[in-house]
């Protein structure tokens, strides 16, 4: 078959390539490249430049929004006390999603040309080059296209008062694991908590164990628990 007999041109943009592996794209992405120099994604320039993100554009870019946010209830009468408890739910909201979409999206199993496609941009590439310091954070032009439909959601389920205060919380649970998830990867922590995150970190992208590999924050807090 032609899915078997395909071969990934590592010189080439990849993106459009790993489709073409089918069955194969399993064991191909889950063999990691262990080098900081990333693989180019696009031909465009355009759409390769919208891939790389350095790790400080995240809170530069959105922790901004999330005191806009916050300001914003603050504004409509709520007292600090319940902005804390609204953005702490919405940084539980934030974890409990991080964890079911790592776990039943990130690692299913694809086969179809599309579904290998969009498997590997959504997260095979972090398994296939799992140091790849430009690729780590999530890109924000993806990051901002997504909150438009979480925004409205919010805005159906809740008041308009607590909307932004509850989505803020929500992106500075995302901000939080982002920052965390690159440390782990790039830092060398000495300390015994986020050793372990970092071996969980490491462990779930390099030997691609899905049961390892999800839920950083719902993990850490079972540490520091201990």
């Amino acid at each position: 078959m032609v899915a078997q007999e395909f071969t990934v041109d590592l010189d080439k943009p990849l993106v459009f390539q790993v489709g073409h592996l089918g069955e194969a794209y399993q064991e191909w992405v889950h063999q990691p490249i262990v080098t900081k120099e990333g693989p180019r994604f696009f031909e465009s320039d355009f759409w390769e430049f919208l891939t790389l993100t350095a790790w400080w554009a995240i809170p530069t870019i959105w922790l901004p929004v999330v005191f806009w946010c916050i300001s914003m209830s603050v504004r409509m009468g709520h007292t600090l006390p319940e902005i804390a408890l609204m953005v702490g739910f919405g940084i539980f909201v934030w974890t409990l999603l991080e964890y079911t979409l790592h776990r039943f999206l990130f690692h299913i199993k694809t086969k179809s040309y599309w579904g290998n496609t969009a498997h590997y941009l959504l997260h095979g590439c972090h398994h296939k080059h799992p140091m790849d310091s430009l690729r780590l954070v999530f890109p924000p032009a993806a990051t901002a296209v997504l909150c438009i439909p979480f925004w409205n959601l919010i805005k159906f389920l809740a008041t308009p008062s607590t909307t932004p205060a509850l989505f803020g919380g929500g992106l500075l649970g995302y901000v939080m694991y982002d920052v965390t998830h690159y440390y782990l990867h790039h830092a060398q922590p000495t300390k015994s908590v986020p050793k372990s995150l970092k071996y969980v970190a490491l462990d779930g992208s390099l030997v691609g164990i899905a049961s390892h590999g999800y839920g950083l924050l719902i993990y850490g807090l079972s540490c520091l628990c201990k």
